[in-house]
């Protein structure tokens, strides 16, 4: 077994097919690897144009027609999948189309409407409270900015850049569960809570693609980097993930 591995050993040394660096240097024991930002960056444009190469048409998968229905539906779409979230949210948006209409809404209505999402219930109030907020604070209107977001019912930092990078435009990183098990695998960042992994990829990649980073990665999460069996075979990024088992 010990000549077995020390063959493997010499032949990848001698010529195997080597897989890009992630950018990060080894450095003493016990000592954080050192960082090449440069390579980083360089590194993170390479995965996004093979992704964008691969998935042209990704897109925010919930459905809406406005930033207060992109709102809601992304507060409904905690712990559930998409496709069922756009299956409950037009019947929801025809009886409550303006969040004075949410505002003023019984909360057992808005749970047997939005029952079959899953935590109907605490998501009935956020949605109601988020829609009562928006009408005391900002006159019904979804505010374009960050801070004001996050300060309303049911919305964190997700939520928020959902709505600002898709409902308005402006850019933002959507770490969801694709996003942190990918990033986290092609060594995009070590962290592990949401905010540091958000600031990390970030700092890597351009800001014009923050908000299609998550859209590729969701799309790149179900179909071929699936978490229980990932097909690291047919994956076009096998070459630059250190997590590939091919």
């Amino acid at each position: 077994m010990k000549a077995k591995r020390a063959r493997a050993a010499r032949a990848a040394h001698a010529g195997g097919t080597r897989k890009q660096s992630s950018g990060r240097k080894r450095s003493a024991r016990g000592a954080k690897p050192e960082r090449d930002l440069a390579a980083e960056k360089r590194r993170a444009r390479t995965i996004l144009a093979r992704l964008e190469r691969e998935y042209p048409d990704a897109r925010c998968s919930l459905d809406y027609d406005s930033p207060l229905q992109l709102v809601v539906a992304t507060i409904l779409s905690a712990q559930c999948t998409d496709a069922r979230v756009n299956k409950v949210t037009p019947a929801l948006f025809e009886r409550y189309p303006t969040a004075l209409a949410l505002a003023e809404a019984e909360i057992g209505e808005v749970e047997e409407q939005i029952r079959s999402t899953g935590f109907f219930r605490n998501k009935a109030r956020s949605i109601v409270a988020c829609a009562q907020e928006l009408v005391a604070r900002h006159g019904g209107e979804v505010p374009a900015d960050l801070e004001s977001l996050v300060q309303l019912a049911g919305i964190g930092r997700k939520t928020a850049n959902v709505v600002l990078g898709n409902a308005f435009g402006i850019p933002g990183v959507v770490v969801d569960t694709h996003v942190t098990r990918i990033s986290r695998l092609l060594s995009l960042t070590v962290q592990k809570e949401p905010n540091k992994i958000e600031l990390d990829l970030m700092e890597v990649v351009p800001r014009s693609k923050w908000t299609q980073l998550a859209h590729l990665f969701i799309e790149h999460g179900r179909r071929v980097c699936v978490a229980r069996r990932p097909r690291c075979d047919a994956c076009v990024l096998n070459d630059l993930c250190p997590s590939s088992e091919v």
